[in-house]
């Protein structure tokens, strides 16, 4: 079942179309499951056919694998063998952490995601195609530059697109974020989403106040600390040729300007919908439709 029918609504109206989501809902037919990481158990649902291609999605912080529940049927309806797992100290990961490691960390950093996900892909058949969201861009990108063996292609979602200190470059408010420890911007972040600044739905916004209650608080000032020094993969990513889609909202909190620089630094394609940080929720059927051209692309090579 194609994203859209020739003769029906396009994927821009389907997304126009979308109404309430129950977003702590899981979709039917998913299997939930746990993988094992480095930094412990990590919470899993997988859609679609057990012969299907994978594609694997990951959620960045604060965020969870629920991200993608629209986004994941309509992959199974292609055909596509779909799952999301919670990053560690995140949600249903919650337990999952740099306590877990062998020996223990004092904190978050990016080895343990670029482990956890390596792990993650290794539990299944691989090249998978991979999407990460916002931080997991970034942890996606740098295991893609490590472990190209294991990526069929790659979607960067709303991912920083720059290195270092990522929250220069925000709009407005760019500058000021030089000022600000982990700490302090990460409050800053949690304290927008329970006030609903993105102005979200009734439903969007008890799962993600639910969610937020449940993700160890540690894991979110470390992530920021993380983009707060994130590294420069253009290189890498360029060398590594594979097939590359940045997808984002022009109303994103980095300029188009950025992506697109940054998409032409690494030979990516860019797609810009009409939205703003979260296309995976808000134009999920036009980022599902760029995804399976881009997949399909890949396979037929």
């Amino acid at each position: 079942m194609p994203v859209s029918s020739p003769d029906g609504p396009t994927p821009a109206e389907l997304d126009a179309a979308l109404g309430e989501v129950d977003w702590g809902s899981v979709p039917d037919g998913a299997v939930v499951d746990t993988v094992s990481a480095p930094s412990g158990r990590l919470a899993r649902i997988t859609l679609g056919p057990e012969a299907g291609r994978r594609v694997l999605l990951v959620p960045g912080a604060t965020g969870s694998k629920e991200d993608f529940v629209v986004m994941m049927p309509l992959l199974a309806r292609q055909g596509y063998r779909v799952e999301s797992y919670d990053l560690a100290g995140q949600f249903d990961s919650a337990a999952a952490g740099p306590q877990n490691l062998t020996p223990p960390a004092d904190g978050y950093r990016m080895s343990l995601f670029t482990d956890d996900l390596t792990a993650v892909l290794t539990d299944r058949p691989t090249p998978a195609h991979v999407l990460g969201y916002s931080f997991a861009g970034t942890v996606a990108a740098a295991v893609a530059v490590d472990h190209p063996d294991l990526v069929a292609s790659l979607t960067l979602l709303s991912a920083p697109p720059l290195s270092g200190q990522a929250f220069r470059g925000l709009k407005i408010v760019g500058p000021l974020t030089n000022l600000a420890s982990r700490r302090a911007a990460a409050a800053v972040m949690i304290w927008g989403i329970r006030l609903n600044l993105n102005r979200v739905g009734r439903s969007r916004l008890t799962f993600v106040r639910n969610r937020l209650r449940h993700t160890d608080r540690r894991s979110v000032d470390d992530i920021i600390g993380l983009m707060m020094q994130t590294p420069d993969l253009r290189a890498g990513l360029r060398a590594a040729q594979l097939p590359t889609l940045v997808a984002i909202g022009t109303g994103d909190l980095w300029p188009t300007a950025r992506h697109r620089e940054f998409a032409d630094a690494i030979g990516a394609r860019l797609a810009a919908y009409p939205t703003g940080h979260s296309p995976c929720e808000t134009t999920p059927h036009q980022l599902v439709a760029d995804m399976v051209e881009l997949f399909k692309q890949t396979d037929s090579t």
